[in-house]
């Protein structure tokens, strides 16, 4: 099982191979903000779990494990995002959704995707629903 840190570099690795023919250390730090040596050792990690493929100094590759890992965490991050901007969150979606990929399990994923499903099959209590967060948001400022 990856570590928080390592699917955060396995997913920015995964990301940067689908928009780009060729992912290097650099590319992955300057994308994380994060020092060079800070992606040699988590590249180092994810060679040894068999995520990628990488030389000292040259291309990282993703593996087949990696492939289907990294893409699970990008799907995992979007359906997060997804779902804070259905329940009407008042948050920063993007940082709410890190935060939370990481400590929920696979059955609790499970359970937001079906609920995700739920309101799009059924536009009008999702509407309800919405107009509920509005009314009770207006509820509160007349307060």
């Amino acid at each position: 099982m990856l570590s928080p840190s390592l699917e955060d570099y396995l997913e920015e690795i995964y990301r940067f191979s689908v928009s780009h023919d060729i992912v290097r250390v650099t590319d992955i730090s300057q994308k994380l903000n994060v020092k060079l040596p800070s992606v040699t050792k988590a590249a180092g990690k994810l060679r040894a779990g068999g995520y990628i493929t990488y030389q000292k100094y040259g291309v990282i590759g993703l593996t087949d494990k990696g492939r289907q890992t990294g893409g699970y965490l990008v799907e995992r991050n979007t359906l997060l995002q997804e779902f804070l901007r259905t329940i009407c969150a008042d948050c920063d979606v993007a940082a709410e959704a890190e935060a939370m990929e990481h400590y929920l399990s696979k059955s609790t994923i499970v359970s937001i995707q079906r609920f995700m499903v739920f309101m799009k099959d059924h536009p009008a209590t999702y509407q309800q629903f919405v107009d509920y967060v509005q009314e009770s948001k207006r509820k509160n400022k007349e307060r």
